[in-house]
């Protein structure tokens, strides 16, 4: 297989890729993630990981470049990262004793070979009260996340259950990708 490059930022990706035994390189693609409200979910997510992959992928055309965005869906409504505490509290009190499904899209370019996929999961949380919502905006594990809650950190606590692939809602979905990339190869 050719070099690994991924075309993201996140801790949480960079950690689940090499959990799963991929080297790797990260170059951080410079992308204005823009939530285009006229695609479904599913192509949200997978035109984002594809503006990530080919804005790094140009420059490393002998390399497979791996791009992937994950957003949290809520009654059809696409929520992102938060902009603020006031935002992300907002959120949170939306999703307080309700099911919603966190779509992560992924894209992998090697020249002008191009494979894409997403994989959906539910989330339930269980109600939250207001208390509970406001200690955890203040202690910033919503920042930077999805939805503003990081099922692997200490948003733990809001879930109550879910349908699906975990390491999906932390944002990328290893196992899947595994053999997605056995088959990109």
């Amino acid at each position: 297989m050719s070099s690994l490059i991924l075309a993201s930022a996140s801790p949480r990706r960079r950690e689940l890729l090499s959990l799963a035994g991929f080297s790797f390189d990260v170059i951080t693609a410079d992308v204005d993630e823009v939530l285009d409200a006229s695609l479904t979910a599913s192509q949200l997510v997978m035109s984002l990981a594809f503006q990530k992959a080919s804005a790094v992928a140009s420059a490393h055309t002998d390399s497979t470049v791996i791009g992937a965005d994950t957003v949290v869906v809520l009654d059809g409504k696409v929520l992102g990262k938060p902009h603020s505490d006031a935002e992300a509290k907002e959120m949170l009190r939306s999703l307080s004793g309700r099911t919603h499904e966190v779509y992560t899209g992924v894209c992998m370019i090697k020249g002008d070979k191009v494979h894409q996929f997403f994989e959906c999961t539910k989330v339930t949380f269980y109600p939250l009260e207001q208390e509970l919502i406001d200690s955890y905006v203040a202690s910033g594990d919503c920042n930077d996340k999805a939805g503003s809650y990081g099922i692997q950190g200490q948003g733990c606590v809001l879930v109550k259950g879910i349908e699906g692939d975990y390491f999906n809602v932390v944002g990328f979905p290893v196992a899947r990708f595994c053999r997605e990339i056995k088959a990109f190869a």
